[in-house]
């Protein structure tokens, strides 16, 4: 038998018979020879498979880049649908009636964003303040504890118009506080409400809220008082914001002023699978009345649970 014809699987020749499954059709290839492939088409090939894997991590990276800063930018927004479990440390100096006191008080601050139905939202805002303080009303006396518990509800639209988004709803004020220097005794109720505009990488509105005490210790001061939080952010990208914002409140019975002024810089990030914002920042009282403190910081370490 020629060993050109027939049906067997056979090399072609070094100068251009091509290797066939089957009858070999002249010189014209019906596949590529191997060696042929690795010469011609492997450069490019790599090339394709380096770029496509480059092009890959970069479209990872954006992504996650982009959810850091979705994420960030909820955190700019109090009544955001985001739930997360914020732990507020702040740290006080220049209290007390010598001006070189100290105090620390943990907020703890779970927010919960509770469906009603495809057009309204209800975003559950709770404030437990853990503190400690080296200075009080008595000479030479520290305390620690629990104090009062604010509760907040805001009954907002699930969707935004426009970038502007608004709550408003009851907040309450509960007599936890297990020291008498740490609370005011009295069960307290009110309204409260908060505004906010989104555009680009600003954030700016206010929250506010009054309470009115309505039961409580009769031998403790009544609770009328109004808090007023103006506040602006600005996203730096890859879930980063700087944010500056006052916590002014205005006791009506005592006629005073307090203004603290906070300025932060946080980041958002992951531990492992948990979503989490780290923030740091610094305070300045720029209004109060005697004995309280001079400055302060501020570090937040939130949970989110997106």
């Amino acid at each position: 038998m020629n060993p050109t014809d027939g049906d067997d699987l056979r090399l072609g020749k070094a100068e251009g018979t091509s290797l066939v499954r089957g009858r070999k059709t002249g010189n014209t290839a019906i596949l590529p020879r191997l060696h042929d492939a690795h010469v011609t088409h492997g450069p490019n090939l790599w090339k394709r498979c380096v770029t496509g894997l480059l092009a890959s991590c970069a479209l990872v990276g954006m992504a996650r880049a982009q959810t850091a800063d979705e994420v960030a930018k909820q955190l700019s927004n109090p009544i955001a649908s985001l739930t997360s479990v914020p732990f507020q440390g702040n740290f006080d100096f220049g209290g007390g009636p010598d001006g070189d006191g100290f105090g620390f008080t943990l907020n703890v601050q779970p927010v919960v964003p509770i469906p009603l139905n495809a057009d309204w939202t209800v975003i559950s805002r709770t404030i437990i303040p853990l503190s400690y303080r080296d200075y009080t009303s008595v000479p030479d006396h520290d305390v620690s504890g629990v104090g009062d518990i604010t509760q907040s509800f805001f009954f907002s639209p699930t969707n935004s118009v426009n970038g502007v988004t608004w709550g408003v709803g009851p907040v309450f004020l509960l007599p936890t506080a297990t020291d008498d220097s740490l609370g005011s005794g009295k069960f307290g109720v009110g309204l409260t409400g908060v505004v906010l505009k989104q555009t680009g990488p600003w954030t700016v509105g206010a929250l506010a809220n009054h309470i009115w005490s309505v039961a409580g210790e009769d031998d403790r001061p009544d609770v009328n008082a109004t808090y007023i939080q103006p506040f602006l952010s600005y996203a730096l990208g890859k879930g980063q914001t700087l944010s500056l914002n006052a916590e002014s409140s205005y006791n009506w019975e005592t006629e005073q002023w307090v203004v603290p002024i906070n300025v932060g810089y946080s980041k958002v990030f992951k531990a492992g699978d948990q979503l989490m914002s780290f923030q740091v920042g610094a305070k300045y009282y720029a209004d109060g009345p005697s004995g309280i403190p001079d400055w302060g910081l501020r570090t937040t370490l939130t949970l989110l649970f997106p």
